[in-house]
């Protein structure tokens, strides 16, 4: 297979066929984004700050084409297509304006006559992308990474190249040196051929955790620096002075925020058995006044990314319903074209059951019921994951202690559905993988971090 075509998951069609690039043309593309870092390591800040600020404008002139490209791949609803397409323009900005600080010299008092750690570039970094953020994932590697003085290879979902492409070409208008950050429409098996290039240092991959693993141990063998962001289940306390209200809007919200197709969607609702009926009446009130609909138009949303992953969705709510779930809302596939699913809850839901153990990366929310506070921090623990998790109470003295204290994951949130934000570390623990993103964290995690003393 020579080329690939897209498909609209709202009505099946196809929309545009590209050309792969050849093993050759990739080594090409490595070798042309070495010898650009070569020169663009040596740029100052105020010169890559102008460069990126200008990509941030890119993004807002382009952003009803870009948006129309990510709802027209993927299938999201245009208005979140829209607002991706701003967030990436907010972390353009976010590192043109704090890299220069964030990498400053740390001087440090020692026995030397002078000692400091110095942040300078890698070089080549390998960023492995998924479709479900398709300009968003991205940017939150590439602004950063650039802003630090490396060159950036993509390797984008095979659903979404028209996305990549829009990509990189925000960064050449820009005026970005040529071939510093580069799109590769290629298949997953030629990763391998781009990890053992000598001249890529680095690599960053989100999507499911057997990818991840597979990048792991690639880079692994050739002694190459990763960051990883994988799954999640992330699990949403309802404590028994929660204000419930707040927390059934934030829980729909979060739930079918694209979709449910989000590593930091919400996705096991854990409600204390003194609120435990209202709440779930609460909640399914919100989920069932969610529109579905062609993603072109105001709906809350639209289908999901593919439909063998909507297959995939409906077969763990079977599997789990056979196991002795009970769906309240939803759980059909609905009649006629597109890869449509409807917002659905499961309940009697127990461990064993794909709603309990797995990512369900879909719009189906797996209420669950606990004895009391203590019970619902060890539900909220028993998974592999460790994304992000939320508590929703009054005492927002106990919610921070909760999330500081308790919860085994690395986004934490109080009365509120977890999101990525520019300013503050995004990533994980357990299986949902390591490093992190965004923030001086993110932008320090590509880079040599260098101890320079003199005596």
């Amino acid at each position: 297979m020579s080329t690939i075509t897209t498909t609209n998951p709202a009505t099946g069609e196809s929309l545009a066929t590209y050309k792969l690039h050849t093993d050759e043309e990739v080594q090409k593309a490595i070798a042309y984004a070495d010898e650009a870092f070569g020169d663009w390591r040596k740029t100052s800040f105020k010169e890559r700050t102008t460069l990126m600020k200008s990509a941030a404008k890119v993004l807002r002139r382009n952003k009803e084409r870009y948006a129309r490209t990510i709802t027209l791949e993927m299938g999201k609803t245009l208005s979140s297509a829209e607002a991706e397409v701003e967030k990436c323009a907010w972390v353009c900005d976010y590192y043109a304006e704090h890299a220069a600080s964030f990498l400053s010299d740390e001087m440090v008092d020692t026995d030397a006559s002078r000692s400091l750690v110095a942040y300078q570039p890698l070089g080549v970094v390998l960023a492995v992308m998924p479709w479900n953020y398709p300009f968003w994932q991205v940017f939150r590697f590439a602004a950063p990474a650039l802003m630090a003085g490396n060159a950036g290879i993509l390797k984008h979902a095979s659903n979404v190249p028209g996305s990549a492409l829009y990509i990189q070409e925000v960064f050449e208008e820009a005026g970005f040196p040529t071939n510093l950050f580069k799109s590769l429409i290629i298949k997953s098996d030629q990763v391998e051929g781009i990890l053992t290039n000598t001249k890529v240092k680095a690599a960053t991959l989100t999507g499911s955790g057997p990818a991840g693993s597979v990048v792991a141990q690639l880079a692994g063998k050739h002694i190459k620096k990763t960051v990883l962001e994988l799954g999640g289940s992330d699990p949403y306390l309802i404590l028994d002075d929660a204000d419930l209200d707040l927390a059934a809007a934030q829980c729909a919200a979060g739930r079918l925020l694209n979709a449910g197709q989000s590593c930091i969607g919400a996705k096991r609702f854990i409600a204390v058995d003194a609120v435990y009926e209202e709440f779930l009446s609460r909640f399914t009130k919100k989920m069932a006044d969610a529109t579905m609909g062609d993603p072109m138009t105001s709906v809350t949303i639209g289908p999901m990314a593919r439909e063998d992953l909507r297959d995939e969705v409906h077969g763990q709510v079977e599997k789990s319903v056979a196991n002795g779930a009970k769906i309240i809302l939803g759980g059909s596939i609905p009649d006629g074209k597109g890869a449509y699913y409807p917002p659905t809850i499961l309940v009697n839901v127990t461990p064993g059951m794909p709603a309990y153990e797995e990512e369900i990366f879909g719009p189906v929310a797996s209420v669950i019921r606990a004895q009391d506070e203590s019970e619902a921090i060890r539900i909220a623990n028993d998974t592999d994951f460790g994304l992000g998790a939320c508590v929703f109470t009054r005492d927002l003295s106990k919610g921070e202690r909760i999330a500081r204290e308790e919860l085994d994951a690395g986004c934490c949130f109080v009365n509120a559905f977890v999101k990525s934000d520019p300013r503050l570390p995004f990533g994980g623990v357990k299986t949902s993988g390591y490093g992190r993103e965004l923030s001086h964290f993110g932008i320090r995690e590509f880079v040599n971090t260098k101890t320079i003393y003199i005596k």
